[in-house]
C-alpha cells in the first residue's frame, strides 16, 4: 500500500511539476539600458493558432528600445502549454 501511495505521489508531482529553460547572453557591448521589451508565444495542446513575431526586433519595438544591449530567450513548459519568449534590454 506504501508504494502505491509513493507512486500516486510520484505521479501527481510529475504531472504538475512545470520545467524552464532560460538563454540569457549579451548581444552587444551597450550597456545596460532600463528599458525592457518582451515578444511571447503560448502554444496550447500543441496547437498553435495563428503567427507570432518572436524576433529580437518585435521585442525590442514592444520596448520601445532603440539600441539593445541583452537578451533572453526563455521556453517555459507545463502540462498543457509551453510559452516562448524573448526579452531584451537596452536604450
Amino acid at each position: 500500500m506504501k508504494i502505491i501511495k509513493n507512486l500516486i505521489i510520484a505521479g501527481a508531482v510529475a504531472t504538475l511539476a512545470s520545467c524552464s529553460m532560460s538563454y540569457p547572453g549579451f548581444a552587444t557591448k551597450n550597456p545596460t539600458g532600463s528599458k525592457v521589451g518582451v515578444a511571447q508565444r503560448t502554444i496550447v495542446l500543441g496547437i498553435a493558432f495563428g503567427t507570432t513575431d518572436l524576433s529580437l526586433q518585435t521585442a525590442a519595438k514592444n520596448g520601445k528600445i532603440n539600441k539593445i544591449s541583452t537578451v533572453d530567450y526563455a521556453v517555459k513548459g507545463g502540462l498543457f502549454s509551453k510559452t516562448y519568449s524573448v526579452t531584451v534590454t537596452g536604450e
